[in-house]
């Protein structure tokens, strides 16, 4: 059965000290969902400008549609200036009012949606009002049964207490990080150690699952009724831009297909160390990877 499954929010260009590289966590979500074998695609807005067209050309070339990209005459593609420190580890510098800040919910991005397997969204792509209402209106579009996916990805000062509990209200299925949680559980009142922390998050949003990643030392999964916890894999950093959101896209291919929750913890690990270990958000997944995603567990 093929999976449908789509992101919603930022497209850009990373301005890595490589070069420019495609970018924007629900477009990374979206490519890496395409290579491991999904029927994947990205709402969004992009410039009417060679970034914006080259955007489009990328995305296809990685077989990801690109019917609801929207064209914006007015604002420009969105960019970011990225530097990347010794360990790996990459801040960011994103440009204010582009394109992705004036989405609109159109009629073929509500019907992408309603026909959609699992939606994967965040805190950046709400970063303005116009943006915020057209997520929300489209999230309430995807079948009930299907997986929200609430990535939170803290980004600059652009999140607030109010947009985090509201898209926490929309989500089923939450990921954070390591640096995301302390921060949510301060916001929030979270108490006790990080099970704890994801046990009241699971409990206060009736959430079907959260995955709490920590970088080299692997990940946490939470469903409902069980807990999966991997040590991680050990590799060599390149940079670890776009790992997470492999990490996201590898999780959702394995909880739709309803895998053991320790198959889709090492299997998310797998693709998301493989990101880490190389270049840019999206490098081409090696077949030995593709492969586990296509066979039956």
């Amino acid at each position: 059965m093929t999976l449908r499954i789509v992101g919603i929010g930022e497209v850009l260009w990373d301005l890595l000290p490589a070069g420019a590289q495609l970018g924007g966590a629900p477009t990374n979500f979206t490519c890496h969902a395409a290579a491991l074998g999904a029927q994947a695609a990205i709402i969004s807005r992009v410039g009417a400008d060679s970034l914006g067209d080259e955007i489009c050309r990328t995305l296809a070339a990685r077989h990801v549609a690109t019917e609801c990209i929207q064209i914006d005459s007015r604002h420009p593609t969105g960019t970011v200036e990225v530097d990347v420190d010794a360990k790996g580890q990459p801040t960011f510098e994103i440009r204010r009012d582009c394109a992705w800040d004036h989405l609109q919910a159109e009629p073929i991005a509500h019907r992408t949606l309603a026909l959609s397997d699992a939606v994967c969204f965040g805190t950046l792509a709400q970063r303005s009002e116009t943006s915020h209402a057209a997520i929300i209106e489209l999230i309430t579009q995807a079948p009930i049964e299907s997986l929200r996916i609430f990535d939170i990805n803290l980004r600059q000062h652009y999140y607030s207490q109010a947009l985090i509990e509201h898209s926490l209200s929309m989500a089923s299925v939450l990921k954070l990080n390591d640096t995301e949680l302390p921060a949510i559980a301060l916001m929030l009142g979270l108490s006790g150690d990080v099970r704890a922390q994801i046990d009241q998050l699971c409990q206060r949003w009736q959430l079907r699952a959260v995955a709490y990643t920590r970088g080299a030392h692997g990940s946490i999964l939470r469903t409902e009724h069980e807990w999966s916890d991997h040590p991680g894999i050990p590799v060599s950093v390149q940079d670890t831009v776009g790992a997470g959101d492999a990490f996201t896209a590898a999780m959702t291919i394995g909880l739709l297909r309803g895998w053991a929750l320790d198959d889709v913890n090492r299997h998310a690990n797998h693709v998301a160390s493989f990101v880490a270990s190389s270049t840019g958000a999206t490098p081409m997944l090696p077949e030995s990877i593709r492969a586990q995603f296509t066979h039956s567990h």
